[in-house]
């Protein structure tokens, strides 16, 4: 099994324990997420990224991804009940956002902190 494979797999497996598990079982922290959400990080052409890039500060409201202008739906549950539904997807996303935006695959920890923040919009 190659490494992206494996990354994804895992990947995969934190976010179906995180979306099955009730919210006091789940070692996460919303505001962490929150923290890490509006953080910018360094880009390697000089420029800073953070979620808010492309999704927004506002999860409520439609994003749009910086370089293609794709219109990206919100991700807020609340308005957007298709939102961390599928952990297949939520694996995908938060692998290539990840490398996207942070330049790494985050850890589950980071995972389980975006995901927390997402659930409370």
């Amino acid at each position: 099994m190659n490494r992206a494979r494996a990354t994804r797999r895992a990947i995969a497996g934190v976010c179906a324990v995180m979306v099955l598990l009730p919210a006091a079982a789940r070692a996460a922290d919303a505001a962490a997420g929150a923290a890490a959400w509006v953080k910018e990080y360094p880009q390697a052409d000089g420029t800073m990224r953070s979620c808010t890039s492309c999704h927004g500060r506002d999860l409520t409201q439609p994003g749009r991804q910086v370089n293609t202008g794709k219109r990206i739906e919100p991700l807020a549950p609340s308005v957007n009940p298709q939102r961390l539904t599928d952990p297949a997807k939520i694996a995908k996303w938060l692998l290539r956002n990840c490398n996207w935006t942070l330049g790494r695959a985050c850890t589950a920890t980071e995972q389980a902190d975006f995901i927390a923040y997402i659930a409370t919009q």
